[in-house]
């Protein structure tokens, strides 16, 4: 009976000892633990090229694991050469028009564009990219080139859709060095569920 009780007693005070110890012991691994976002990166256009290399070379910079798998349209933005991407009026309803020019009043006004007439109009990408490009550069804010490029220095582990990659016939030497991982769907997934953050771009 002696024996019965001291092992109940013995149970109990281990069942204090871990409800004493065991929070600050995960509140440590917690603190410890690098948080990482994973993103998928489906387009291709310029005005879709800034969210993904913003939020990567943001989130690395504050010490995360980060990596961006690049399917479909977004392959586009690991090709050598970004000089090609253009403002797409399309799929933008929302997108308002700021002249990167003339007095502040003009400026600061919104042009509000209508798809259709965006759509309709020769020409009218090549002059919204530059207009894009322009009130960037007035801004101060980087370049698609330089975002993709301070990501890669942080270290964002860039990994291109070998799926997409065959359907749109590209050939890998098309891409930047940096990007050796051609892996499907089925290599991401498990990253991306282990993520503290997942995106859809």
């Amino acid at each position: 009976m002696s024996t019965d009780v001291s092992n109940t007693e013995m149970d109990q005070w281990l069942d204090k000892k871990l409800d004493e110890l065991l929070p600050g012991k995960l509140k440590s691994i917690d603190e410890t633990k690098t948080p990482s976002m994973a993103m998928i990166a489906t387009k291709g256009t310029l005005d879709w090229a800034y969210p993904p290399f913003i939020l990567a070379s943001t989130s690395s910079a504050l010490g995360w694991d980060t990596s961006i798998f690049f399917t479909f349209y977004g392959l586009l933005l690991l090709k050598k050469d970004l000089s090609d991407a253009m403002v797409s009026p399309l799929g933008n309803p929302a997108m308002p028009m700021k002249m990167p020019f003339g007095p502040k009043w003009f400026q600061d006004f919104d042009w509000p564009m209508p798809n259709l007439l965006m759509a309709g109009v020769p020409g009218f990408e090549k002059v919204a990219t530059g207009l894009m490009k322009k009130t960037f550069k007035n801004k101060g804010v980087a370049t698609v080139e330089e975002l993709r490029e301070l990501c890669l220095e942080a270290d964002v582990k860039m990994v291109a859709c070998q799926m997409t990659v065959d359907v749109f016939g590209f050939d890998q030497s098309e891409f930047i060095p940096e990007v050796t991982d051609y892996v499907g769907a089925t290599y991401f997934l498990p990253v991306a569920k282990d993520a503290d953050v997942c995106l859809f771009i």
